[in-house]
């Protein structure tokens, strides 16, 4: 499959993922794919200083979209501002003020159990039917929200019988159950307890929240290697590099390259039993050993993760 063909498979993606396995990185990485692509592409955050404007050199998200790169934009949806403009474009500008000025918004907004969520849904339903966008990516909650945040129209509709809320929550849970409109990509680190989550979050997500998920990005794979593990065999290639090694420096590097050889023997266990517990595609993404994320590193995964793509059969149709 090529990048534009998986990027344009569905209108919105929702990046989900423990948190600490890099969602937003790999929101990032997925953006840059799309915009490569020839595709627009708006990133929508909800939960705010993920690092993702940082990592591109801007400044803090905000409201209103600012541009990110070149073909990909980003904004901050709150709960609060998505309620004010909900109520400006239904002619109540008058009553959003009001709200505004006296502190109220947060006690609306809360008034219902999964109202918050159903305000951000909303305003992405609505950015996705404007067009505003060939692709909306939203950088989801950590897993155990992001399951709640995707039922959370569903539960509103089951409990709400008439009127606007109810209207909005069935638009919204129509997006969520179109596979065309909307699809979740899981993102984990092959860690055992990643990889559990991960395994809960895709069935409480396709099963109750009937959404449909895309491959799973195995996040932070440390590359295949041979590397020598015997400080002899180090200095025997120190020499022919005509490299000195100490005997302490050749001991250091030999534990080093055995610690190395059993993470990525974890690695490789904790992969595999994910594919066993969980039949979806896998796209593995390297890790990047770096102290912060730089634009330099978001476009080497994304050329890992147009090369996992590659990889994909494509859906007939």
């Amino acid at each position: 499959m090529d990048a534009r063909a998986f990027c344009s498979a569905s209108r919105v993606v929702v990046v989900a993922g423990k948190g600490g396995v890099g969602k937003t990185t790999v929101t990032a990485a997925l953006a840059v794919m799309a915009a490569r692509a020839g595709l627009s592409v708006l990133v929508v955050e909800v939960e705010g200083k993920s690092g993702l404007a940082s990592a591109f050199g801007k400044p803090e998200l905000g409201y209103h979209e600012i541009e990110l790169h070149p073909g990909i934009t980003a904004r901050f949806l709150t709960p609060d501002e998505a309620l004010v403009e909900y109520l400006e474009d239904h002619g109540l500008s008058r009553i959003s003020r009001r709200l505004a000025r006296t502190g109220a918004l947060e006690v609306v907004a809360t008034a219902v159990p999964g109202m918050k969520d159903i305000l951000l849904l909303g305003k992405v339903k609505q950015l996705e039917q404007d067009g505003t966008a060939d692709l909306v990516i939203i950088d989801a909650p950590a897993a155990g929200h992001a399951v709640s945040f995707l039922l959370s129209p569903q539960g509103l509709l089951d409990a709400v019988h008439a009127g606007p809320i109810r209207k909005q929550a069935a638009e919204v849970v129509e997006m969520l159950h179109d596979p065309a409109r909307c699809r979740v990509l899981l993102v984990t680190v092959p860690e055992e307890t990643p990889v559990n989550e991960l395994v809960e979050t895709a069935y409480a997500i396709e099963d109750r929240a009937g959404v449909s998920l895309g491959p799973v990005l195995v996040n932070g794979c440390y590359p295949e290697t041979d590397l020598p593990t015997s400080p002899a065999e180090i200095q025997e290639l120190a020499a022919a590099a005509d490299v000195f090694v100490s005997d302490r420096e050749a001991d250091d590097l030999a534990a080093a390259a055995a610690f190395r050889s059993r993470r990525g023997a974890i690695q490789a266990a904790q992969i595999e039993r994910l594919a066993d517990r969980l039949p979806l595609p896998q796209i593995r993404l390297p890790f990047v050993f770096a102290a912060g994320l730089r634009t330099a590193d978001v476009e080497l995964l994304a050329d890992a993760l147009e090369a996992g793509v590659g990889t994909l059969t494509p859906v007939p149709g």
